[in-house]
């Protein structure tokens, strides 16, 4: 038999409940943190189907489906729109920097096969075809580049000349349509080898 019972003054004890946040809350309570951190208006419909701010009890919003709809399709947006040029001049940085390896190794090996050869005619055409095939090899082709032979003293065959091959080469601008029409290049490269004509060959 409980106390209280035998005796009237002892209080009995009465059992507290424990409020604890339903589900429902706490996702409400995740959603606007959330939604704070992405800097977007959220609002989520309360328990009664009426659109509020992010709290239970709060002003009926309308329209924050579309709202926060209408967000995301406004970051994706931004975000092509920012990355898109950001992408392309990465390209054109790396088809610029590809173009200067390839005039360089282009004017060396041309003048190393250009004092190779038995007369001017034959190192000429000798050096234009090394040159195509060391700029082929970066993707350029041969209509963009132009090869420049010159020699000192004047005789390029002689015994101790100094013979020097310049190459030129327009980088045009990436995925431009009729860029040979228009000339869009994005730089124009050259760069230039010399050689010694020996005298034993």
């Amino acid at each position: 038999m409980p106390p209280s019972a035998i005796n009237p003054s002892v209080p009995r004890r009465r059992k507290i409940a424990s409020v604890q946040p339903s589900p429902w809350d706490a996702a409400l309570w995740l959603a606007e943190r959330f939604s704070e951190a992405l800097c977007l208006d959220h609002r989520e419909p309360d328990r009664g189907g009426n659109a509020t701010g992010g709290r239970v009890g709060g002003p009926s919003l309308p329209g924050g489906s579309r709202q926060r709809g209408s967000a995301v399709v406004e970051f994706t947006f931004l975000g092509l729109l920012l990355m898109v040029p950001v992408v392309y001049f990465i390209i054109t940085i790396g088809q610029i920097q590809g173009g200067s390896f390839a005039v360089v190794g282009a004017a060396d090996q041309a003048a190393k096969v250009f004092v190779a050869q038995r007369d001017e005619p034959s190192g000429r055409a000798a050096a234009e075809q090394a040159a195509i095939l060391a700029m082929a090899d970066y993707g350029h082709p041969a209509e963009n580049a132009r090869v420049d032979v010159s020699c000192d003293p004047g005789d390029c065959m002689a015994a101790g000349s100094a013979v020097t091959v310049t190459v030129h080469l327009s980088v045009p601008l990436p995925f431009v349509p009729f860029s040979d029409a228009f000339r869009l290049n994005a730089s124009q490269l050259n760069a230039a080898a010399t050689q010694i004509v020996g005298k034993f060959r």
